[in-house]
């Protein structure tokens, strides 16, 4: 039923969160999980500055750190793992992700904010990817 489970992660403790039930599903399924970083272009652009550059190096570098942490848990649960870090918008890349990749099943956890951040952020990443994504999403408070 499930092939392909992805993971999109920052790196924050929530991501472990949805990495046990995605670990999990996966196990029961014999499914590949995929572990996804989006370098927000949003955090890009802001910093157009002399550092741009340098930001754009570190959040591809946390990145890194964020899939390879999945990676590691994933392959030791015996499962088979894809990585990657893209450039975006991270609910349109994850979305895209998943229909690019045939992801069967997105896993998430909310980010936590507060209402006053969401209005700043112009919602959560997990509210827009529940609703554009094609696939089922799985959301782990």
């Amino acid at each position: 039923m499930y092939d392909h489970v992805l993971v999109p992660t920052d790196g924050s403790e929530a991501v472990e969160r949805a990495l046990d039930h995605a670990i999990r599903l996966a196990t029961d399924h014999d499914a590949t999980i995929h572990a996804l970083y989006v370098v927000d272009r949003r955090i890009a652009t802001a910093n157009s500055g002399d550092l741009h550059d340098e930001i754009i190096a570190d959040l591809e570098s946390q990145g890194d750190d964020a899939t390879a942490a999945v990676a590691e848990r994933a392959s030791d649960a015996g499962l088979a793992v894809e990585t990657a870090v893209c450039h975006g918008t991270p609910d349109r890349e994850i979305v895209e992700y998943a229909d690019e990749e045939g992801i069967d099943v997105i896993v998430m956890s909310p980010e936590g904010k507060s209402p006053r951040e969401r209005i700043q952020a112009l919602g959560s990443v997990s509210d827009r990817v529940t609703d554009d994504a094609t696939v089922p999403v799985f959301l782990i408070k």
